[in-house]
């Protein structure tokens, strides 16, 4: 039986972005590590904002060949540049942003811990599947997107899967050889040295 694939690395920016700051730590990430993309899930709804932080973060990953997508803002992604869109909804606009963006664009899908939604969305039209949160967290209902679902989802569907959420290095160690992508976000972020635990966690991922 062939060995799978290594997963690959996808970024999720922090909620709020010190723009004097944060390029040049991504720039640092990105350089230390192989990273498919990119996710701006900023807490700002200010476009003005939204738009400074895209342009700073696609001055980053352009160049380094790693798409930029953003949560939910369908109506910006062209306008923004961007390489597509991140859904947090499960199912319900798949279709919609599938039919704005049109079919080069990527879609995400969300779907917490639901195999149904992650197949409703895929069937909707979604580049991948998200689930999670993959860790042991209080936030939320307590809810866990457990190893089965990846474990059932990379034997049974086509469309690539991510894990987030709550990760850490045993966790990403146990979910390497059933999951395409680990989106990497707060763990690192809130780390007094982002790089360095990045490092870390995709030690973890074989």
């Amino acid at each position: 039986m062939a060995e799978p694939d290594t997963p690959k690395l996808y970024l999720i920016t922090p909620a709020e972005i010190e723009l004097s700051r944060f390029p040049d730590q991504l720039a640092a990430a990105l350089d230390a590590h192989e990273t498919a993309c990119l996710r701006l899930a900023l807490a700002s709804h200010d476009e003005d904002r939204i738009a400074r932080v895209a342009d700073a973060c696609r001055e980053v990953t352009l160049p380094r060949d790693v798409a930029l997508v953003i949560d939910n803002h369908v109506m910006l992604v062209e306008r923004l540049g961007l390489d597509g869109v991140h859904l947090t909804d499960g199912t319900r606009s798949v279709r919609s942003a599938r039919k704005t963006l049109g079919p080069d664009a990527i879609v995400g899908a969300f779907c917490g811990t639901s195999r149904h939604d992650g197949m409703s969305a895929g069937e909707a039209g979604a580049d991948y599947i998200s689930f999670g949160p993959a860790g042991v967290t209080s936030l939320g209902d307590g809810a866990q997107a457990e190893h089965e679902l990846f474990d059932w989802w990379s034997q049974m569907i086509e469309v690539p899967v991510v894990a987030e959420g709550a990760l850490d290095a045993e966790r990403i160690a146990a979910l390497a050889p059933v999951t395409d992508f680990f989106a990497i976000g707060d763990e690192i972020w809130a780390s007094d040295d982002p790089l360095a635990e990045l490092s870390r966690l995709a030690a973890a991922m074989g």
